[in-house]
């Protein structure tokens, strides 16, 4: 990441819900903050479970500081997306005050640019979900343009998507608890990739502690 931002390329993120459920969207959020991200790759799900955390500190129902569920948590991440969509999506819900913290959030402050690519199993979706899936390919295709770094995390089906977007000579590195996504990345093309089978939450957690430390 720091060869890449020294000769001048631009660092893409693909990023899976998991990362909320697992905590990792703390690192993230301080990576976004510092510049460390020039583009995010997601979908519907990834940034309804953030924002959901942000309005109600709750991801998939379970509440993020106790760890335990909610009772009726189960409807929290739709209560967020309805809420979010009658501001008008995720710029207007931030630029309202009701999103104050996240991932989506620090994209909007620092303007980074994002993408939400949809898919047919979509809670909502927000309004800002590309759902023709044509369009959101190639929304997808140039906001890759210049990408010399990419991370892949805790996504299947975003990563593979973009693996098949992405030339050869972009240094590529996936992260998933499965060895099956970064097997499949390989095995559809993307044999550039790196796969890293760990925690994203923890990877994300070290990844922010060493960009933090100067090179020696």
């Amino acid at each position: 990441m720091r060869r890449t931002r020294e000769v001048g390329g631009r660092i893409v993120v693909v990023a899976g819900p998991a990362i909320v459920h697992s905590g990792g969207d703390a690192p993230l959020t301080r990576l976004v903050r510092d510049g460390w991200v020039d583009v995010l790759l997601t979908g519907n799900a990834f940034a309804v479970h953030d924002l959901e955390k942000a309005i109600l500190k709750t991801s998939l129902g379970i509440c993020q500081l106790s760890g335990r569920a909610v009772e009726g948590g189960s409807r929290n991440h739709l209560y967020a997306i309805n809420a979010v969509n009658r501001l008008g999506g995720v710029r207007q819900a931030v630029e309202a005050g009701l999103v104050k913290s996240g991932v989506m959030y620090e994209a909007v402050k620092h303007a980074t640019p994002f993408v939400l690519a949809g898919a047919i199993r979509d809670d909502g979706p927000l309004n800002d979900v590309i759902t023709d899936t044509v369009v959101a390919q190639k929304a997808y295709l140039e906001a890759l343009r210049g990408a010399g770094c990419c991370l892949m995390l805790a996504s299947a089906l975003h990563s593979i998507a973009i693996g098949n977007l992405l030339p050869a000579r972009v240094r590529t590195i996936c992260v998933d608890m499965l060895e099956s996504v970064p097997v499949k990345l390989g095995n559809r093309g993307t044999m550039q990739a790196i796969g890293l089978v760990t925690d994203v939450g923890y990877f994300l957690e070290r990844l922010a502690v060493e960009l933090q430390t100067p090179l020696p």
